[in-house]
Parts: structure tokens; sequence; C-alpha cells
């Protein structure tokens, strides 16, 4: 299979990094374009086929990606489209780019609509997926080769605004939290790298847990909490500093 990526920024960088680490792609069987040299070089060094500015680069390509800016993907697909092989599968990767948007630029080829997050760089990306004029195998090649990044699942279109609030903002959450913690652990007598280490392993460790046992975060936040004990004091004093409404709010607003 040979798969193109318009843009190596940080998505497209990120997608590409993942595809090669996972193996999913070869070097040779994949396409890049993007404006910038400096972008394509590192993807060049591992074996990539890039360009500058020729769309020709894709003509080849069972699946083409479009990780530009939004305000430059439908005017990219535009572009793109005589150079598409006929039974191409399109791909965009540009927050709040509809289908029906989409469909306009590319009449006839099966489309794809995708929300990865960053993580997907490391292989653990939770990325959300609607199609149209797809078969069902064509969802299943898509589907498969994101799940292969991490997670992914099919969801109606109309979701993925909550989708992107939930999960693609949601890391800038993750990211917050670990930092203030961090902040936390200094201001306690840890060192930054030390604070961020036992973060990351605790984040970890919880994540694993609740994947273990399958129960409602809340059932662990009994477990641990004893009565009079310390982390019932700490849990209290989030909640009298509004953390779960902040988090809530946080998600709503990214809508």
């Amino acid at each position: 299979m040979k798969i193109g990526i318009v843009g190596a920024g940080n998505m497209g960088g990120a997608i590409a990094h993942g595809l090669l680490q996972s193996k999913a792609v070869e070097p040779a069987c994949l396409y890049m374009i993007d404006i910038c040299s400096d972008k394509l070089q590192p993807f060049a060094e591992l074996g990539v086929n890039t360009s500058l500015h020729s769309a020709a680069i894709m003509d080849e390509a069972d699946i083409v990606m479009i990780a530009v800016k939004p305000w430059l993907a439908l005017e990219t697909l535009h572009k793109l489209r005589p150079t598409l092989r006929q039974q191409a599968m399109v791909v965009s990767i540009a927050a709040g780019i509809t289908l029906e948007q989409i469909r306009v630029e590319v009449q006839g080829l099966p489309i794809f609509r995708v929300i990865p997050n960053t993580a997907i760089a490391a292989g653990q990306s939770m990325t959300f997926i609607a199609s149209d004029g797809t078969s069902r195998e064509q969802e299943q090649t898509i589907l498969s080769l994101f799940a292969g990044l991490g997670k992914a699942m099919l969801i109606p279109e109309q979701q993925m605004a909550a989708a992107t609030a939930l999960s693609s903002c949601g890391i800038a959450y993750a990211m917050r939290y670990i930092s203030a913690n961090m902040r936390a652990g200094v201001e306690l007598g840890f060192t930054p790298d030390v604070a961020r280490e036992i973060m990351l392993q605790t984040l970890q460790g919880a994540v694993s847990l609740l994947s273990y046992s399958g129960e409602h975060p809340e059932k662990e936040i009994d477990r641990v909490t004893t009565p009079k004990g310390l982390t019932i004091k700490g849990i209290n004093q989030l909640e009298h500093g509004g953390f779960t409404s902040a988090i809530v709010n946080a998600v709503k607003a990214a809508m």
C-alpha cells in the first residue's frame, strides 16, 4: 500500500513518524509534500519520497492524507484532484472541514474525515473516523491503519466536534495536569526531572489500572480514600477549587 501525506507540519509529521515506526508503510511507499524543505528533510533522509511543490508525486498513492491547515484544505484538494488515482482514498485531517465540503472537491472518490491527536507520533493516538462514499472494506482499511497508531473508532460525523473537544484538546488538558503536579513536586523538594518521572509513572499506572479493572474511575478513587486519610483531603481540596467543573467546562468550551 502506498500512502501520500500533504503537509509535514505537526500533525502530518506525527502521522508520518507513526506510520514509519509502526511499520505500517515502508519509507519507499510513503510520499510527502510540503512547502518547507526543513520539514521534509528528516523524512527524505529516511528514504521517503518528498516534494516541495509537485502534486504529481501523489499519482501512485492508494491513500492521500490532507494534513494542511484547515483554511488551505479545500484549495489543496482542488489542486490535487487531477493527479489522484481513480480509486484513491482521500483522508482529511483538517479540523472543521466537513465531508460535504470535501465531496465537492473530489467527486467520485471515497472520502474520510479523521481526527487523531498528537500522541499518534508515539503510536498512542485516540483517532476518530467518519466516512462518505466508502465500502466496508475501505472503512476497515483506514480503521486498521489508524488502529496501528493507538486506538481508532468509526463515529457519525456529527460527533466529530465532541470527539475533538474530548480527546484532541484533552491531550493539552492532560499536559497541564502533569505540569501542575510537577510544580507541586518541586515545591515539595523534588527536582523537575524526578517530579516528571514520578507523575508519568503515576498516570501510566492509573490508565493501566482502569484498563485492567474495567471499573469506573470513582470506584478506584473510593479504594484509595480511607477515612480521615490524606487522599480524601486532597480530593476535597480539588473539588473546593472547582477541579471537576473546570474540566467539564473546558471540554464544552472547546466544542
